[in-house]
């Protein structure tokens, strides 16, 4: 058990290698309660939620939910969350645990002009990350609802195991999977519940280390390593998410970065020898430092040693030649695509 943002999370219950095997292959079930909710209602909630975040909000329908990053006025990043519609006056907003109060505090600062309401209601909500491939199968042993109706990145109220929870079809593993919202007082019964009923399919309770290896592995972001208030979306390569043909916080800057060219930019690599690299070494190239690594491991699935890095954008062609520093001794590594593993979402 760590110190997590706060909350005392577990590493692994078992070992990382084990759980993040068990996500590939059957099912993995993850306690992120520490998540955030930030509730915004009010007549302006679209307009106002639209204002805060990059990605384009009015073009997702009620029950559906979208990925955005969320910027300062220079243009780096806040936090990167999740958007949850359930009508254009009421949203939820899932943000990341270390960012609740940064959150909740920048979105009252820029409230001004909006006729909207916005609480925080971390304190309530818990949340179960089910993911891997067996998930529905899982799943359905214990609610009647059509999951095969639930499509991808969208969410329903549903009955499981007579308690009302609110899922939606999405996850951070790359693996189809789901993620279960509901009031603290049930979620220790639902935990054992889904275990139990997952047991015979191959579950494991998983910890915060499989769910880093997991998403690395599927090339995404995780806010503190790829994204932080000295990192831009368009740095992180996440051009996809913010929509520069509409006004919000950060749009200026972003545009300059954009039409100025970027400076730096996240890519991944791959080191050709047995070397692991890790969070914070240094990258370098040509006889100079050219960034540095923002998350690196031996792949549990991939079999090699494998990172992202933040580097110069001179450097970042696939295929170039890089070297990272490990224990002050440089190890030859190879720029390659983020998408390190081919995602296996149900949509």
């Amino acid at each position: 058990m760590i110190d997590f943002a706060g909350f005392e999370m577990p590493v692994q219950y078992e070992s990382i290698l084990k759980e993040h095997e068990a996500v590939r292959k059957n099912a993995g079930l993850f306690d992120v309660s520490h998540m955030g909710e930030i509730i915004v209602e009010g007549r302006d909630s679209e307009k106002f939620i639209n204002y805060m975040v990059t990605n384009d909000i009015t073009k997702i329908s009620a029950n559906q939910a979208m990925y955005s990053p969320m910027c300062y006025p220079n243009g780096t990043t806040v936090d990167d969350l999740l958007v949850y519609k359930f009508s254009c006056e009421k949203y939820m907003l899932v943000v990341n645990a270390s960012n609740i109060d940064k959150d909740y505090k920048w979105l009252w600062k820029n409230k001004n002009g909006f006729d909207v309401e916005i609480k925080d209601e971390s304190g309530e909500i818990s949340e179960l990350a089910l993911q891997g491939p067996k998930s529905q199968e899982i799943l359905e042993k214990i609610t009647n609802y059509d999951l095969d109706s639930l499509k991808y990145y969208h969410f329903d109220y549903m009955d499981l195991d007579g308690i009302n929870c609110l899922i939606s079809r999405s996850g951070y593993t790359g693996e189809d999977g789901f993620e279960i919202f509901l009031k603290n007082e049930y979620v220790a019964k639902m935990w054992e519940k889904i275990l139990s009923v997952g047991e015979v399919l191959g579950i494991k309770p998983a910890g915060l280390g499989a769910r880093d290896t997991l998403r690395f592995e599927a090339g995404l972001p995780l806010y503190g390593n790829e994204l932080s208030d000295d990192i831009t979306p368009l740095e992180a390569g996440l051009s996809s998410f913010v929509k520069l043909d509409k006004s919000f916080i950060g749009k200026e800057a972003l545009l300059n970065q954009k039409e100025g060219g970027l400076k730096r930019k996240i890519v991944g690599f791959e080191i050709a020898d047995t070397a692991i690299p890790r969070h914070g070494y240094d990258v370098y190239a040509e006889g100079e430092k050219i960034g540095y690594v923002t998350t690196g491991y031996l792949a549990p699935t991939l079999k090699k040693n494998i990172g992202m890095a933040l580097i110069k954008s001179q450097f970042t062609t696939i295929g170039n030649e890089i070297n990272i520093i490990i224990r002050n001794k440089p190890y030859k590594a190879f720029v390659t695509s983020k998408n390190f593993y081919k995602k296996n979402y149900k949509k």
